[in-house]
């Protein structure tokens, strides 16, 4: 049955039990793998039934309590404790607008029989997946795309457009997939299929709010932080009948998590990963300090050079390739966790709310000094950046974007490949820079239009991807505090630029409170990530194993250019991100064999 082969291919994301569904009339059905965390008991299965409305969901209803309360006042009753049955009777109570009233992280599939029609929604972050494919006549959607590619009625085609985003980006970015025909639901937005027109319509319930003109002293929005994300770690601590444990990496984001979980539960169980013998890539002294100052029970993982052989299965669990990584870190602490807890917070979105990463500080000094340098003679810095400097030079992209505006600077923020070597490697560009300029916003200051792309691309479409693939296969939910839809219309609405970033400093609202609630020993001005010592695993066999991967007369890309980048991470240029890039794709490419 291709229903049942398509769900079971999902196993790692729900272990705990299994459900199939199909309409009366035949033409609906949906299969669930269930990870159990709220109502453990089979009042809990899924998918789940009123007898008109069905549902298949992933994910947790953080307020789901609020709003039982509410529609019991209202006449509704419960047969179970699940927030998935809360979910069928707001939809029925206030129909597809009750989206804008859940807070959590969620994809679902809900199909009405009163009306013939199905919706589909991914939560406002976009922390959970969400992938459609139709053809015009039927649609099918999943969490991941394995389970898409499980139909034999599925076109395994690549996508070339999308490739060319991979390379330059390390994700396919916004709706578009690595697979031609398939669509992303975006973060905050919704779909609607007709079953009878075959009618798809597809809609944004939610976007970032505008800025306030006006703003609120710094320290009243020091204490309003404050306030949001103890309630948002207690939402998410309470919303969890199974052991909940704390993803800490000894940074400011995850260490405030650890802060306001110790404030609001007696028992706080907190997880690490280090490197030993590489400290700058070596977190877990840090995290020791914070684990230390809240009494936690705490846990660390030395994580000795992973082998290479874990690298086909990342790779087809990130059903659609990524170059993030730290994939392999987040795998591992994941399965870390898996064996104490069933859920962990982390401190995702922090650094995209309140402005945390270096490229934010550079992007503001870069835009002075385009004030000063004549447009003619950025030009040509940008080309002979482009031609003349090798892949992995310091600043190559920097001088690359700095041609234009800011848009042109953002959209090169981060750039794996730029078009002069993606068309080395491939023959072709694909224009791929042009999407994130497109996300940019020339209404807004400098520092808000790059949050928000960030917020909107890198967050959504590669990091949050990192974490939920790398944590479901080992059947963990890690949830992240700093995503709540209250703390991002705070980021974004209420926080000025001066309390996020300067050509200076950064992060500088969450700092502020770190220093206050934090021990004092504990440094809140680096910044270090989740990362891997690539460079010197690169010369203890990854590397042997990348290029004989990537030089085979399977591989896809230009030999010869492929050869340059090796030889320029072998001088000490900063190309294993890179390679590691190519690596990910052509492993993900023999795993799934699209067609070319």
């Amino acid at each position: 049955m291709p229903l049942e082969s398509m769900r079971d291919t999902m196993r790692h994301r729900g272990p705990d039990d299994l459900g199939l569904w199909w309409s009366r009339d035949q033409r609906v059905g949906f299969g669930h793998c269930r990870l159990a965390i709220i109502d453990l008991s089979p009042g809990g299965h899924q998918p789940m039934t009123d007898g008109e409305i069905s549902i298949a969901f992933n994910g947790e209803i953080y307020n789901f309590r609020d709003l039982r309360h509410e529609l019991e006042q209202k006449g509704h009753a419960f047969r179970s404790a699940s927030d998935t049955e809360v979910v069928i009777a707001a939809y029925r109570e206030w129909g597809p607008s009750f989206l804008e009233r859940l807070n959590g992280m969620f994809a679902f599939g809900l199909h009405d029989a009163r009306s013939g029609k199905l919706l589909l929604a991914r939560d406002r972050a976009g922390e959970k997946p969400l992938f459609v494919y139709h053809d015009g006549n039927r649609l099918f959607f999943a969490s991941e795309l394995k389970a898409l590619v499980a139909s034999p009625e599925f076109p395994r085609q690549l996508d070339h457009d999308a490739l060319s985003m991979y390379l330059a980006y390390g994700y396919v970015p916004g709706d578009q997939c690595i697979w031609r025909g398939v669509q992303k639901v975006r973060q905050g937005e919704a779909l609607e299929y007709d079953l009878d027109s075959g009618a798809l319509r597809r809609w944004s319930y939610w976007r970032l709010p505008e800025p306030d003109t006006t703003f609120a002293s710094a320290d009243d929005l020091e204490h309003e932080l404050e306030t949001l994300l103890e309630d948002a770690v207690r939402r998410q601590l309470v919303a969890a009948d199974v052991p909940v444990g704390i993803l800490l990496s000894g940074g400011v984001d995850s260490s405030l998590v650890t802060a306001m979980a110790a404030r609001v539960t007696p028992h706080v169980k907190t997880f690490t990963v280090g490197f030993p013998g590489h400290a700058q890539f070596d977190e877990s002294p840090h995290a020791r300090i914070v684990a230390r100052a809240f009494g936690t029970e705490h846990t660390e993982l030395a994580a000795e050079a992973a082998s290479v052989d874990i690298l086909p299965r990342l790779a087809r669990q990130y059903d659609e390739p990524i170059a993030d990584e730290s994939i392999v870190p987040t795998y591992l602490v994941s399965r870390l966790i898996r064996q104490h807890a069933t859920v962990a917070l982390g401190g995702d979105g922090g650094d995209e709310l309140f402005a945390g990463y270096p490229h934010y500080s550079w992007l503001l000094r870069q835009d002075r000094l385009r004030r000063f340098v004549p447009w003619p003679l950025r030009y040509a810095a940008s080309v002979a950046a482009a031609h003349l400097l090798p892949p992995g030079a310091p600043g190559r992209n920097h001088f690359i974007g700095f041609r234009n505006g800011a848009s042109e600077s953002i959209a090169h923020i981060n750039l794996f490949f730029d078009r002069v070597t993606r068309r080395k490697l491939l023959g072709y560009d694909g224009g791929a820079e042009r999407y994130r300029a497109t996300l940019v916003r020339g209404d807004y200051s400098l520092l808000r239009r790059a949050t928000e792309t960030d917020f909107r691309s890198t967050m959504v479409d590669e990091y949050l991807v990192k974490v939920d693939r790398a944590s479901m296969l080992t059947s963990l939910e890690i949830r992240a505090p700093f995503l709540d839809h209250r703390l991002i219309d705070f980021a974004f609405r209420r926080v000025p630029d001066s309390l996020k970033a300067t050509t200076d400093e950064r992060k500088i609202l969450p700092r502020r409170l770190a220093r206050r609630i934090l021990p004092r020993e504990l440094d809140v001005d680096r910044k270090q990530g989740f990362s891997l010592p690539l460079a010197s695993w690169f010369k203890q066999g990854w590397g042997d194993y990348i290029e004989e991967l990537l030089t085979s007369s399977e591989s896809i890309f230009d030999k010869s250019a492929v050869r340059a980048l090796l030889r320029g991470q072998r001088r000490g240029l900063r190309n294993g991100n890179r390679l590691f890039a190519l690596m990910m794709f052509e492993l993900w490419r023999r795993e799934y064999r699209p067609r070319i």
